[in-house]
């Protein structure tokens, strides 16, 4: 459907919007989520240039990123590129449906959108999402750990977004349960090292922080 130097300007023109960027959102998140939803993709099936699209273009309208409302940045790639109406809307259908939002969460309603989601989730998890997760947490100000202060559990989208709660507990408030949220059959196999090495990191911190090691 598309020509292989789409991919390349959308990598580029999600670049610029993204430059200078240290909350673990950059370009190279959205390249190694294309990387993950390819590979998923080609197990899985489905459309593959809407897959690889999609999956680069996923955060450059993102609301922790940018103001405004809808996909004005998505879109005005994508009708640069001549690219048809119907296939815009089903893009953009893909990227609303992603986003982790708590206990708002959707499940994409198309096989593309549940592959590159699994991607994205991906990318949270394992030793890239640990160094993620701080990287965010200090691009907004957010404490490592507070002992004492709590993680909360079943936030609704509204509450997800506002809450401000320290690095550590967002591992257990949405991190810790990606693994479970993957909807392809591929992504859970590959969930399931990085799922376990978030486990161990957060024990290894924990009997670090209270000085047993």
């Amino acid at each position: 459907m598309f020509d292989e130097s789409v991919f390349q300007r959308a990598v580029d023109f999600a670049d610029d919007l993204f430059a200078g960027d240290s909350s673990g959102h950059d370009i190279y998140h959205s390249i190694r989520v294309h990387d993950l939803a390819r590979r998923i993709c080609e197990q899985e099936g489905g459309d593959m240039d809407v897959v690889r699209l999609s999956a680069l273009l996923h955060d450059v309208d993102d609301r922790k990123l940018f103001e405004g409302d809808g996909y004005a940045n998505a879109r005005r790639f994508m009708t640069s590129e001549n690219i048809p109406e119907p296939i815009q809307d089903r893009i953009c259908g893909i990227i609303a449906q992603i986003s982790f939002k708590g206990s708002d969460s959707v499940v994409p309603d198309s096989l593309e959108g549940r592959i590159v989601q699994d991607a994205d989730r991906m990318d949270a998890i394992g030793a890239i999402g640990i160094a993620r997760a701080f990287a965010y947490g200090g691009s907004r100000g957010r404490s490592i750990h507070v002992p004492g202060e709590f993680h909360r559990d079943g936030m609704s989208e509204a509450e997800y977004f506002s809450n401000r709660g320290t690095s550590i507990n967002h591992f257990h408030e949405k991190l810790l349960l990606l693994k479970d949220m993957m909807s392809t059959k591929t992504a859970r196999i590959m969930a399931e090292h990085r799922h376990e090495y978030m486990q161990g990191f957060l024990a290894e911190f924990m009997d670090e922080w209270d000085g047993i090691r």
